[in-house]
């Protein structure tokens, strides 16, 4: 199954010149503003709404999806596509309620706006974790991953691939970001193009092949039949009797309550207050960025077609036998592709490549846009022309991925182990309660203080911490707050939505009393009025539109 044909490699190859050739195209056109900061990190102006929406899930499908929810279909179900479709509603209330805010007020960086709103220290601060959270757990397992993934699907001859491609998607990926931010936007249009193909016709081959040859949908038909404890959005509470698999499952996606939970903090956090993510939207101007953004959700709705749907069909391969059971749930996605036809294989590998290409990118230029303006403008060379800024932030993407490369070579982080969705959640989780709170209420509670700030930023990393890691042992197992179930390898853990959603509480609580004690109003609170947030038709259109079907999605599989 794991053999290339010629027309694979001549596919894979076109797909590499085309985003190639068309990166140096845009870069060509760019180069009068070569030496332009903004223009380099922020593409200033010059992205379209569908080049926005494009650049956002571009950036934001990568080999976490493709790899670890396909991983998390197979092991649980449906109930992962919750991290797509809630992402589509988070992505309606950052269009209207968050990017007002940003742009009314020239926001081009997330540490720009806590100095902006707060204060230096809180800024700094979170510069210095998020650039951490970047590399060491954003950019080392999208590296990881991808590179296992596309080993999955080529010829099993003792040949050492893992490294080989590893240093290959960085390169690729350090080659587009060094044209900057209009480069990495508009090649991420071909790029979501392209995976959005491969993974439908990767998706579509492995229902076929479920159903026996009788088409996709007799397949989906085949999947609901065959594996009906898949198909549940939302899973109840373990029991007494339930057994360790079905706790494993609640652990990662704990039912009703990861809704009322981390759910929120987790979309909300990564869509509106991420470099990463808003600097695609931060160089444009209201409307054009509402649309972009609103575009992006609605492709986030069909999102689990082809990232989540596969790993589903590989469970039902493996039972019944067309499949030899998986060492590993995040090995689902490569042994489904592996099904595919000469020619398919190419495009389905170009389409892999193309998410984990788009989001390393992605990645590597928020990464240097942050230390870039953030650090080094304003505390290592503040007169710093314009020039030196863009080869400062060029630098920093190569450092950047190198450090990624060293330490994925041998999986030091243990991403492999941990299950690479998980994996990322769960870390990045850490920083999500406290940065979300000190974002929302800095935009809409005017009393919010920088020291209230500080001790919430504080507090959100060490509750995160403290009830993922010590608080069964501490607390024990039942409290009014939390339930911790066992974990198979000896413990009991309370599952890592449920403890996000803790940690916000309590940080909360800590910023609001600081804040109490301060003035009534911040004097560098933000200037709010109705009017920044008045939707015009066509996003109102947008909104209902996805809110119908994100609606009739819930309804048929809760």
């Amino acid at each position: 199954m794991n053999v290339l044909a010629t027309k694979d490699y001549i596919i894979f190859l076109l797909y590499f010149v085309i985003v190639a050739s068309y990166g140096y195209w845009i870069y060509m056109k760019r180069k009068t503003r070569e030496h332009d900061s903004k223009a380099f990190f922020l593409a200033e102006g010059s992205l379209t709404w569908w080049a926005i929406g494009a650049s956002l899930i571009a950036s934001n499908i990568s080999a976490e999806q493709f790899i670890g929810m396909s991983g998390n279909g197979f092991f649980v179900g449906v109930a992962v596509a919750a991290y797509e479709w809630i992402a589509a509603l988070a992505l309606i209330i950052i269009a209207v309620w968050f990017m007002p805010v940003y742009l009314k007020n020239k926001i081009y960086t997330m540490p720009q706006f806590l100095k902006t709103r707060y204060n230096e220290s809180v800024a700094l601060i979170m510069a210095i974790i998020w650039l951490f959270v970047y590399v060491f757990v954003n950019l080392t397992s999208i590296l990881f991953l991808g590179a296992v993934a596309i080993t999955g699907l080529l010829p099993h001859d003792g040949t050492d691939y893992l490294h080989w491609i590893m240093i290959g998607l960085a390169v690729f990926s350090v080659i587009i970001t060094l044209g900057g931010m209009k480069v990495i936007g508009y090649t991420d249009v071909i790029q979501v193009t392209v995976l959005i193909i491969g993974g439908f016709a990767a998706a579509y081959m492995a229902l076929d092949k479920v159903s026996g040859g009788a088409g996709a949908v007799a397949g989906f038909s085949t999947l609901m039949k065959e594996a009906p404890d898949h198909f549940h959005m939302i899973l109840a509470k373990p029991d007494a009797n339930s057994s360790q698999e079905y706790i494993n499952k609640y652990l990662i996606l704990p039912g009703i309550l990861m809704y009322a939970a981390g759910q929120w903090i987790v979309n909300l956090n990564y869509w509106g207050c991420n470099q990463y993510i808003t600097q695609r939207a931060l160089g444009a101007d209201l409307q054009t960025a509402r649309k972009g953004i609103l575009f992006a959700g609605f492709l986030k709705l069909m999102m689990p077609l082809i990232v989540m749907l596969p790993g589903i069909a590989a469970f039902v391969l493996v039972k019944q036998g067309q499949l030899p059971p998986l060492e590993k749930m995040d090995d689902a996605y490569s042994s489904v592709l592996g099904f595919l036809p000469s020619g398919l294989k190419g495009l389905s590998i170009a389409a892999l490549t193309a998410a984990i290409v788009a989001s390393l990118a992605g990645k590597a230029n928020s990464i240097s846009t942050i230390f870039t303006l953030d650090i080094y403008k304003k505390f290592i060379n503040p007169n710093a022309e314009e020039k030196k800024l863009v080869w400062m932030g060029r630098l920093v993407v190569l450092v950047s991925m190198v450090v990624a490369v060293a330490f994925t070579w041998k999986d030091l982080l243990g991403i492999g182990s941990a299950g690479g969705f998980t994996y990322i959640q769960k870390y990045t989780g850490f920083i999500s309660p406290g940065v979300f709170a000190v974002f929302i209420l800095g935009m809409f509670w005017k009393r919010t203080t920088g020291a209230a700030a500080v001790a919430g930023i504080i507090t959100g990393l060490a509750t995160c911490f403290f009830f993922n890691e010590m608080a069964p042992s501490v607390f024990g197992n039942e409290t009014f707050l939390y339930t911790a179930y066992p974990n198979g390898i000896g413990g009991f853990e309370i599952p890592f939505l449920i403890a996000m959603g803790i940690s916000f509480l309590f940080t909360i609580i800590v910023m609001v009393s600081m804040s109490l004690a301060g003035p009534k109003i911040n004097a560098k609170a933000f200037v709010l009025d109705k009017e920044m947030f008045k939707l015009k038709p066509s996003i109102q259109i947008m909104i209902i539109v996805t809110l119908m079907i994100l609606a009739a999605l819930y309804i048929k599989f809760w």
